[in-house]
C-alpha cells in the first residue's frame, strides 16, 4: 500500500520511472528524425521536440500523482491537455523498500519543490553527442536538495547494437546514491571538466589556476557530475553564470550522498526553495574529494567577478 511509504520515497520511487519514461522519449524523438530545433536566447541555448515532450510526460505525471507539490521546470510551455501516452504512473519498486532517513520521514507533498530539467545538454543533442545528455529530476527541502534522479537516455550507445540503451542513478541525503559504481581518480591527478558550449576568459582563468593535468571540455552539468563519480574527473569548474538550479539540483544529491561537495565558485551552497532566482550566477565548483585544493585555487578575480 502506498499510504505505508513515505512521501520522499514514493515521489523518489515515482520520479526514476518518470525520468526512464523521458529517457525513452528522447531516444524516440531522434529515431524519428525531426528534433524541432527552437533557438531559445542565443544560437547555444536551444529546445528541441524532445525537451518539450519530456517535460510534459515529467511535470504531468509528478502533478498527477503529487498535486500539491511545487514543480519548477526549464522549458517555458504553455498549459496544454497533455497526451495520455505521454503519463507514467508507474514507481520503482526496490527504491520503496528502502527505509526513509528519519529526518525527511515526516515530509509533506506541499513542503516539497521540484526542480526539471527534462534534457541536460540538449546542444550536444542536436549534435550527435548522445552520452552528453541527462534527464534530472531534483526534489529540494527547506532550499536543500535533498534527493535525485539522473537518467541517462543514451548511456552504452557506443556499446554496439544488442546492448542494452540508458541506465538511471538514484540518491537521498542519508541514504546514499545508486546505480553506478563509485570510483575516484587516481591520487594526485587532477582532471578538469567544464562547460563545451559556454567558454569565456573566466571559466578559462579559473580552470588553468587549478594545475590540471587534463581539462575535459563536455555538455550537460549531469554528464559532468557523473564523471566526478566514475573518476573520470576530478573537479567540475565553472566559473560563470549559466547554469541554473534544474541543472544542479538532482546531481548535487548524488555528489553529496557519496561524501563529495557542490558549492558556487565562493564556496557558498546553492539554495532550492521555489522563491529563489533560477540562475546559479556565481558559477559552480564541485568535486568528489578534495574540495579545499580547488576551493582554494579559485583566483580572487574570478571571485570578485561573479556576484552571488
Amino acid at each position: 500500500m502506498a499510504s505505508s511509504h513515505t512521501v520522499l520515497m514514493r515521489l523518489v520511487a515515482s520520479a526514476y520511472s518518470i525520468a526512464q519514461k523521458a529517457g525513452t522519449i528522447v531516444r524516440r524523438v531522434i529515431a524519428e528524425g525531426d528534433l524541432g530545433i527552437v533557438e531559445k536566447t542565443c544560437a547555444t541555448d536551444l529546445q528541441t521536440k524532445a525537451d518539450r515532450l519530456a517535460q510534459m510526460s515529467i511535470c504531468s505525471s509528478l502533478a498527477r500523482k503529487f498535486p500539491k507539490l511545487t514543480i519548477i521546470g526549464e522549458e517555458d510551455l504553455p498549459f496544454e491537455e497533455v497526451d495520455q501516452e505521454l503519463i507514467e504512473d508507474g514507481q520503482w519498486e526496490e527504491i520503496l523498500q528502502q527505509t526513509c532517513p528519519s529526518q525527511y520521514s515526516a515530509i509533506k507533498e506541499e513542503d516539497l519543490v521540484v526542480w526539471v530539467d527534462p534534457l541536460d545538454g540538449t546542444k550536444e543533442y542536436t549534435e550527435g553527442l548522445l552520452d552528453n545528455v541527462t534527464v534530472l529530476i531534483g526534489i529540494a527541502y527547506e532550499g536543500k536538495a535533498i534527493a535525485g534522479v539522473i537518467n541517462q537516455p543514451y548511456y552504452n550507445y557506443q556499446a554496439g547494437p544488442d546492448a542494452v540503451l540508458g541506465r538511471t542513478i538514484w540518491g537521498v541525503l542519508g541514504l546514499g546514491a545508486f546505480g553506478f559504481q563509485l570510483k575516484e581518480v587516481p591520487a594526485g591527478k587532477h582532471i578538469i571538466t567544464t562547460t563545451r558550449s559556454h567558454n569565456n576568459k573566466l571559466v578559462t582563468d579559473c580552470v588553468t589556476a587549478m594545475n590540471p593535468n587534463d581539462v575535459l571540455r563536455v555538455g550537460g552539468a549531469g554528464n559532468k557530475i557523473i564523471q566526478l563519480i566514475e573518476g573520470k574527473a576530478s573537479a567540475y569548474v565553472f566559473a560563470s553564470p549559466g547554469c541554473k538550479k534544474w541543472d544542479t539540483c538532482a546531481p548535487e544529491v548524488i555528489l553529496h550522498a557519496v561524501g563529495g561537495k557542490l558549492t558556487d565558485i565562493h564556496g557558498n551552497a546553492l539554495q532550492y526553495n521555489k522563491e529563489v532566482k533560477h540562475m546559479n550566477s556565481a558559477g559552480v565548483l564541485a568535486t568528489l574529494r578534495n574540495y579545499d585544493y580547488y576551493a582554494s585555487r579559485v583566483p580572487e578575480s574570478v571571485k570578485n567577478a561573479l556576484v552571488p
